[in-house]
C-alpha cells in the first residue's frame, strides 16, 4: 500500500510537470522557463481550438473602467506574492501566460471585474504557498477546451475588445457553442519586449468544439 501511494503520487508530479510545462515545447513561449501547456484539437484560418488540462493558478479581482489600469493593479498584487508575500516568504518562478477573466458587454462608463491570474510552476502545483493578501487567492481552474485567436502587438482594451469580437464573429457563423458573458485575454510577454509580442482571446467551448474546413489532430 505504501509502494502504490507512493507510485500515484510521482504519477500525479508528472502529469503537472507534463502540463505546466518547459517553455521551449511553446514557439511563441520563451520569456519563462515553464508554460502553460496544451493539446492542439483542431484548427482553421481563424482560430485554434485547445485541450488545457486542470491547472492551479494565484488570482485576484480587480474592479475599473477599463482592462488597461485593472490590470496594473491586479499585476502588481501577483508580483509581491511570487516574491515573497506568501506563507513561506517564497520568491516563486513567473509562468506564462499571464491570464485575465474579462466581462462581456460592459459600456465603458460602467465598473467591470477583471480577475487576473498567475499560472503556478510545476513544483507548486501541489501545494503552493498561501497568499498573505487577503485580496489574492489559489483557485484550481477545470480542464477546459477554448476558441483561441491569436494575435501581435501590445494588449489594450481596444486590442482585446476587437479580437474578442472578432473571434465571436466567426464562431457565431459556424453556429459553435461557446460560454457567453465572458472570455479570457492571454499575454505571453513582459513590458520590456518590445517587437514579436504574442497575445490571445479564449472563449471557453460548452458542447463538442467546431472546426470548419481543419485538419484534425491525430
Amino acid at each position: 500500500m505504501i509502494y502504490l501511494s507512493g507510485l500515484v503520487g510521482f504519477l500525479l508530479v508528472l502529469t503537472a510537470e507534463a502540463r505546466v510545462g518547459n517553455s521551449s515545447q511553446l514557439e511563441f513561449c520563451s520569456e519563462t522557463k515553464e508554460c502553460l501547456l496544451f493539446d492542439l484539437v483542431c484548427e482553421t484560418e481563424d482560430f485554434q481550438v485547445r485541450h488545457y488540462d486542470s491547472v492551479k493558478w494565484v488570482s485576484t479581482d480587480e474592479m475599473f473602467y477599463f482592462m488597461d489600469i485593472a490590470a496594473f493593479r491586479a499585476f502588481r498584487r501577483l508580483f509581491e506574492y511570487i516574491t515573497g508575500a506568501n506563507e513561506n516568504g517564497e520568491k516563486i518562478e513567473m509562468t506564462a501566460p499571464v491570464v485575465i477573466k474579462i466581462s462581456e458587454g460592459m459600456y465603458f462608463w460602467q465598473k467591470g471585474t477583471y480577475t487576473m491570474s498567475f499560472l503556478l510552476p510545476a513544483k507548486h502545483q501541489a501545494k503552493p504557498p498561501k497568499p498573505t493578501d487577503e485580496q489574492v487567492y489559489l483557485q484550481k481552474m477545470p480542464a477546459m477546451k477554448v476558441y483561441v485567436q491569436s494575435y501581435g502587438g501590445w494588449m489594450t482594451s481596444i486590442s482585446d475588445r476587437n479580437k474578442a469580437s472578432s473571434l465571436s464573429a466567426a464562431l457565431d457563423l459556424l453556429k459553435a457553442e461557446y460560454k457567453k458573458g465572458f472570455h479570457y485575454a492571454a499575454g505571453y510577454n513582459s513590458p520590456m519586449k518590445l517587437f514579436n509580442r504574442h497575445n490571445e482571446v479564449w472563449f471557453v467551448v460548452s458542447d463538442d468544439p467546431v472546426c470548419s474546413n481543419s485538419e484534425e489532430e491525430d
